[in-house]
């Protein structure tokens, strides 16, 4: 008797499109200023995101990424438009809902780490998990992007790379729905960089914590499952990978 086969398990993308959009975003715009002098830092722009997705923002300084993150993560208004996270459109809270918002849901990194020099990567990450609702062990979260050597060691003891992956430790301790990164790698060198990133593709794979990175590097847009293009303060292009690549298979 002849046995039927196996199901094929559902991809990574196929995943993805079963889940919910955690953004959606329409018409979004923002200006600094009025009249002649106004700057169109974003000019009515357009996208959903489905959770859990990696997503990669490319395009020159200037073009609107940093704006767009800032009003996704709370740290700025929109002056037209709508962002929903979920089913709440963001672009009409007031500042305390937006700290709320920001303490519960979303998590940062930038290019500079902003660590506390006289406190541990531990107690760095615990700044953050003392004030939070379910927080990960801080132990654990520096685990997660290879640190669970250097728990007790100081930064002025740790690598630039070392010191942005205690800053994403920081961020996904207190277990985040979002991680909003603009330029992580930009003080780093390519080797430095390509650990920060291979920490960043495990945090979004194993937390699935939906994943935001700003960047100028054209070979990181293989590891992103979408990909939008920016161009003056708009999205000029959007391309979808089927199967996103991971990062170098590192030892830390």
């Amino acid at each position: 008797m002849a046995t039927s086969p196996e199901p094929t398990p559902p991809s990574r993308s196929d995943t993805q499109t079963l889940r919910p959009p955690i953004y959606r975003v329409e018409g979004l715009t923002k200006t600094y200023g009025d009249g002649p002098n106004a700057v169109h830092a974003l000019r009515g722009v357009d996208f959903t995101v489905q959770e859990g997705a990696m997503l990669v923002l490319l395009g020159a300084s200037g073009s609107g990424k940093s704006t767009l993150l800032n009003i996704l993560g709370g740290l700025d208004h929109a002056t037209a438009g709508h962002a929903w996270f979920y089913d709440r459109d963001i672009t009409g809270w007031d500042d305390d809902a937006l700290t709320e918002y920001r303490r519960h849901s979303v998590g940062f990194i930038f290019q500079f780490y902003n660590l506390v020099a006289s406190l541990t990567a531990r107690e760095n990450v615990s700044l953050i998990t003392e004030i939070s609702d379910n927080p990960m062990n801080p132990a654990d979260a520096l685990a997660l992007v290879g640190l669970e050597s250097r728990l007790d060691h100081f930064p002025a003891q740790l690598s630039g790379g070392e010191q942005q992956r205690v800053a994403i430790a920081r961020a996904i301790a207190k277990r985040p729905k979002v991680l909003l990164c603009d330029e992580p790698t930009g003080a780093l060198d390519s080797a430095t960089g390509t650990r920060v990133l291979a920490a960043l593709d495990t945090v979004n794979r194993d937390l699935g914590t939906t994943t935001f990175v700003i960047t100028h590097n054209m070979v990181i847009a293989d590891m992103a499952d979408e990909v939008l293009l920016f161009g003056d303060g708009q999205i000029s292009g959007k391309r979808h990978n089927a199967s996103r690549t991971p990062p170098l298979e590192l030892r830390w």
